[in-house]
């Protein structure tokens, strides 16, 4: 039998792959040509198989058919419902080879792969800043079109970031997640606390240009600063 299939396989021309059969080679040599014959009659973007085209139309119609078990989030693909499993089994099968971080989803460990790279693929039309990942690039772009899509559900005040939302709503819970481990004095942000370890530590890593006197804090150098431009 399995010699039957393999005297069936069939080979492809442009990279000696080899194909099950004749329908699998001519939906494989697409990849070389380019051809994309599944059109969506919604935006018009093109397939080139019949598959992918029927995953990418639930995007216009919504339709999530793939509901997790254990808190029944529904996805639209398959591949999305696996890749949210692993939020339960806290499974990270991807992992980097640079620093050992590890990820649920390849595409995680494709941004993070960006930070030891430094390469940064997204460009900012208007202002030409560049971004390592499309969603920062997003995020960027509402400093110019002034969106602020979150909104605080107690006081109504919008931002721009959901991460800035997270991060004002703990002014009305009181949650103050980073704690001091020498003195447990805790803070709203983790920035707050590094600012605040320097009062233990005594480090100043922040240098006057000009006569050398050392900071903790940015604010204070600024402030600093300005005791030189008035003389």
């Amino acid at each position: 039998m399995q010699s039957n299939i393999e005297s069936k396989r069939r080979s492809c021309e442009v990279c000696g792959l080899g194909i099950l059969d004749n329908s699998h080679l001519e939906i494989h040599m697409r990849t070389h040509t380019g051809e994309k014959p599944y059109s969506c009659e919604v935006c018009g973007k093109c397939f080139s198989i019949n598959s992918n085209l029927k995953k990418h139309i639930r995007i216009h119609t919504g339709e999530k058919p793939y509901e997790c078990e254990i808190c029944k989030s529904s996805f639209s693909h398959n591949s999305a419902l696996k890749s949210h499993m692993r939020t339960h089994s806290g499974e990270k099968p991807y992992s980097c080879q640079v620093c050992g971080a590890s990820f649920t989803v390849s595409s995680a460990l494709k941004r993070h792969m960006r930070t030891h790279t430094k390469e940064k693929p997204y460009s900012c039309e208007i202002c030409h800043s560049r971004f390592s990942s499309s969603c920062a690039l997003k995020r960027h772009f509402r400093i110019h079109t002034g969106e602020k899509p979150y909104s605080c559900g107690v006081c109504a005040s919008k931002f721009s970031n959901n991460s800035h939302m997270r991060l004002h709503m703990r002014k009305h819970t009181r949650e103050k997640p980073y704690s001091c481990q020498v003195c447990a004095s805790a803070f709203i942000q983790n920035s707050d606390l590094t600012k605040h370890i320097r009062t233990h530590t005594g480090e100043k890593p922040y240098k006057c240009d000009v006569c050398s006197a050392r900071f903790a804090q940015h604010f204070a150098l600024k402030r600093h600063l300005r005791s030189h431009t008035r003389n």
